[in-house]
Parts: structure tokens; C-alpha cells; sequence
């Protein structure tokens, strides 16, 4: 029989502060805000990934230039195929069979913010499944942006607490969820994929 008590595990869904938190930071990005968040790798500077103008935000915060496109997370296939026109069979098969989280960078995006979009047209997503992140996707009903929590040029964060100040304070909502992990994260595997199924391995 289920119980009517509220998790006692802070990340998990139907606890009340997860709920909360998940709430505040689609409410951020409904107004065209800029979020901190915990990802299936590390912790991620992300907005709504079809807003140009908080997609720019973003950029800005890093330190970035727009033409080094950044990677968004979606929280199912289905969602995928609705922001990119063709997806090859290989990489539903990286995807699933991947002993990491992968990102994969597949031609003709659609739907998306023109400056998160690469010059070749493609865009660089993933499927997340971790839990806050997958939930949070799937509550705002559109993918994500994911860009590591760093100025440019500057080491990633592999935990909540090594995040600088100047980020933390440039963003409009920092999640509240999984901020205590001691355990080192490490950013993604990225693997372009043409439309023909060539595959060539950016980061391992």
C-alpha cells in the first residue's frame, strides 16, 4: 500500500521541496530567464532553448562566443523528434546503449532559438536520465539549454560547490536540489551523427 507520507529523500519527485524548486526554475524560464540546475553531468547554466534572447543571456554569462553552439537536454524521443527533422537509427542505438551520458549532434534542428543552432544547421542534445533534470524537461515541455556552469576558458565545475560566485549571482534562479553531492561529475560524451550516419567522436 503506498503511503501518504512525503518522501524523505529531498530529490526525489512528490517531495514537496523537489516539487518547489522544479516549479520556481520553469517559472524562471517561462519569463525568459537564466537557471542553475543539477544534470545527469555536471551542473548546467540552461534557459528555454527556443528563447533567442535568453539564449544570448547565456553566452553572455559565459563569456562566450554565440558561433560555439551549446548542447540542450530533452527529457524523451519523442521530444527529440520534434526539434530535429531527421534522426538517424545509429543514434538511437548510442543513446541507449551508451555506458555514460551522450550527447549527440544531428543535423536539422528545427524549432529552436537561431543562435543555439549551429552554422551547419545541426544542434548538439541529449536525452537525460537523470532525475531532476528529466522532470524538470518534462514539466517545461521543451528542451533545455545545457552549458557547464564555468566562464569560458575556465575548468568545469565537477560539483555544486566549486561553481564561482560570479556565476551564481549572473543567474536569475539557482536550484536548490542536490547542491550537498560530494561525488565528482564529468561532462559528456559528444558524438556528431549526420543525417547519412557518419559518425565522428568529439569528446569521449
Amino acid at each position: 500500500m503506498k503511503s501518504d507520507k512525503p518522501s524523505r529523500n529531498p530529490n526525489a519527485i512528490g517531495n514537496t521541496f523537489f516539487t518547489k524548486d522544479v516549479k520556481q526554475a520553469i517559472e524562471v524560464m517561462k519569463q525568459g530567464g537564466v537557471i542553475l540546475y543539477p544534470t545527469d553531468t555536471v551542473w548546467g547554466i540552461g534557459c528555454d532553448a527556443t528563447n533567442a534572447d535568453a539564449v544570448r543571456r547565456v553566452y553572455e554569462i559565459k563569456q562566450r562566443e554565440d558561433s560555439k553552439a551549446m548542447i540542450c537536454l530533452v527529457d524523451s524521443d519523442v521530444r527529440l523528434q520534434r526539434y530535429v527533422r531527421n534522426v538517424p537509427d545509429v543514434a538511437w542505438d548510442l543513446m541507449e546503449y551508451a555506458t555514460k551520458p551522450t550527447t549527440v549532434v544531428l543535423d536539422g534542428a528545427t524549432g529552436l532559438a537561431e543562435n543555439l543552432v549551429a552554422g551547419d544547421g545541426s544542434i548538439a542534445v541529449r536525452i537525460t536520465r537523470d532525475l531532476f533534470s528529466r522532470e524538470l524537461c518534462y514539466r517545461f515541455q521543451k528542451p533545455i539549454v545545457s552549458t557547464s556552469a564555468n566562464i569560458s576558458g575556465q575548468p568545469t565545475p565537477r560539483r555544486f560547490t566549486e561553481i564561482s560566485e560570479d556565476i551564481i549571482k549572473a543567474v536569475d534562479y539557482v536550484c536548490t536540489s542536490r547542491r550537498e553531492e560530494r561525488k565528482t561529475n564529468t561532462p559528456s560524451s559528444i558524438i556528431k551523427l549526420t543525417a547519412m550516419g557518419e559518425v565522428t567522436i568529439i569528446r569521449e
